[in-house]
């Protein structure tokens, strides 16, 4: 029994230290939100909730710098009650850490200031609330953190600038002059995060969810690239993960889109089990004969995955697979469904130092069924090791793979995997092909074209779109004002969706009789390596860019 409360109770407590007792930091009653200092010789941080969740929807815990800047965040659901970190897994991890917790839902209409507590005899610093408007103040940071595909260390913090009444931050996703892609670092202020681009013709869509309470921090998800948009039936899509602004993982890893009426529901209270750790650059894809969403790899910090969370869409329930056999941990690889399998082609992997990380070339397959990794016996002409490149699945029998990275390279080349004879090829292609790129987005429009869209060309992001016709292995560029804003990173797919909503509002030039179903592409997210992350949703009918050939 800790002292002085009843475990009955709805609380959260931590434990500092493996000899410290538990401390409640959040009742039920008192304030939603409290910073606490963690004491120099603590090595290890443990936060658990006890008592009844009710209403109450999750717990976002931080541990931050002095200077306020993330060294690792987590997240309490009434399904995963307990996090914990240890200080020699976090590099970053200084002798003056701040634990900060907030509770969303319940008793948020109580939330008051930030509250000192005092541990060891050392205070916290106080954090300035999220809707400050003025500029955090960022330190050098020569640490690596959150690297692109082959990364170099983390440049330097650039200052920001104001310009035409908007905060704007200098943070890039990638850096150019075939170096190694990087990420930089930021003073960019909270106002960036889930912006719409200024230069879209696409109507965003929300509509606010409703919660317990009157203070719901988020009705659409948080600015991100890196994530993955998966979609399960023709009325919904689920997002998983991510990275936005000052390279902080997102506290709203997990969303549910509704195309019914174009609404997102926050989804990681939805579930049970162990949900996914924060990451990207991983592989989300639904197998629609099991109804379950295969997530794969990903990165986060300088950690790369090779697990494997499966979630159930029909008792919305994860778990984590104990595969046989091997695979390395990869990033910003492709994920291909065939047959029941996963497809997992090259991605980045983490190299021993003093080596850079690696791109592969390799092929391995997992099977639910069994559990198991295998790498099967291809022939043929494979593509080069790379990393940030796409994959699409056409009639069923052939994986065509299109551009990637691999340090100073961008490629524009396209390869096609026969998945009978398991035999690779270079397609040689006619037409305008895309320029080089990476992080572009892919989407499968008929049986024999699919679309690329966007990327990271070494230097910017681009905003170009082109079709590829697999009958003739001819390219087609086409010129849409819904696809014109500049993003890499982001997620494209394809849904078949009621006309009413998406087609007669969004693409006014196909004629569709109302209610009717027709295919629609849904572009989400990304970012334009200038400081912005966006949360905008995209749609443009499939009608109209095949109209556009």
């Amino acid at each position: 029994m800790i002292k002085g409360s009843t475990m009955d109770d709805f609380g959260v407590y931590a434990v500092f230290g493996v000899n410290g007792p538990p401390q409640r930091l959040l009742s039920a009653e008192g304030s939603c939100r409290v910073a606490v200092a963690v004491p120099p010789s603590v090595r290890q941080v443990v936060l658990f909730s006890s008592g009844p969740w009710e209403q109450r929807l999750c717990v976002n815990a931080e541990l931050n710098d002095t200077d306020r800047m993330p060294i690792t965040i987590g997240k309490l659901t009434p399904y995963n009650k307990c996090l914990s970190w240890e200080r020699w897994e976090e590099e970053t991890w200084t002798d003056s850490v701040i634990l900060n917790v907030t509770l969303e839902g319940g008793n948020l209409d109580t939330m008051a200031p930030l509250t000192a507590r005092e541990l060891n005899g050392k205070r916290k610093r106080e954090q300035p609330s999220e809707d400050e408007g003025d500029m955090l103040k960022m330190t050098k940071r020569g640490e690596e953190e959150n690297l692109c595909p082959n990364g170099g260390v983390v440049e330097k913090t650039t200052p920001v600038r104001k310009g035409k009444g908007q905060i704007k931050g200098g943070q890039k996703l990638f850096t150019g002059g075939g170096d190694a892609a990087k990420l930089k670092g930021t003073g960019e202020a909270q106002g960036i995060v889930g912006r719409t681009p200024p230069q879209s013709a696409a109507r965003t869509k929300s509509r606010q969810a409703k919660t317990p309470t009157q203070t719901a921090p988020l009705v659409t998800p948080s600015g991100r690239w890196g994530q993955t948009l998966c979609p399960i039936d023709a009325q919904t899509a689920i997002l998983i993960g991510g990275q936005g602004a000052r390279m902080q993982f997102c506290k709203d890893p997990m969303w549910k889109l509704c195309t019914e009426d174009v609404s997102w529901v926050a989804a990681e209270t939805l579930a049970e089990g162990p949900t996914p750790e924060a990451r990207i650059g991983h592989t989300s894809i639904y197998d629609p004969d099991s109804r379950r969403i295969f997530v794969f790899g990903g990165s986060k910090n300088k950690k790369w995955f090779n697990d494997v969370h499966i979630l159930d869409t029909q008792s919305w329930k994860w778990t984590m697979v104990e595969a046989q056999g091997k695979v390395p941990p990869l990033a910003y690889h492709s994920c291909s469904m065939f047959r029941g399998e996963l497809f997992v082609l090259g991605g980045v992997f983490p190299c021993p130092n003093p080596e850079p990380d690696g791109c592969s070339d390799s092929l391995y397959i997992f099977d639910p069924n069994l559990s198991i990794w295998y790498q099967p016996i291809v022939t043929g002409d494979k593509p080069s090791p790379r990393s940030g490149h796409s994959a699409c699945v056409m009639q069923e029998r052939k994986i065509y793979v299109f551009g990637g990275w691999d340090t100073p390279v961008c490629y524009n080349d396209m390869y096609m995997l026969d998945l009978g004879l398991m035999e690779f090829s270079a397609v040689k292609t006619t037409g305008k092909a895309p320029s080089p790129r990476s992080w572009h987005g892919s989407a499968v429009l008929s049986e024999t074209k699919f679309l690329i869209h966007g990327g990271y060309n070494g230097n910017n992001a681009l905003s170009d779109t082109f079709i590829f016709d697999t009958d003739t292995n001819s390219w087609t560029k086409v010129t849409l004002p819904q696809l014109s804003v500049p993003r890499a990173g982001h997620s494209i797919i394809t849904m078949d969706t009621d006309a009413h909503h998406f087609i007669l509002e969004e693409s006014k030039n196909v004629n569709k009789n109302p209610g009717s179903v027709s295919r629609t592409l849904l572009v989400f997210g990304g970012g334009d390596n200038e400081g912005n992350f966006y949360s905008d949703l995209t749609t443009v009918a499939v009608e109209e860019l095949l109209a556009a050939i």
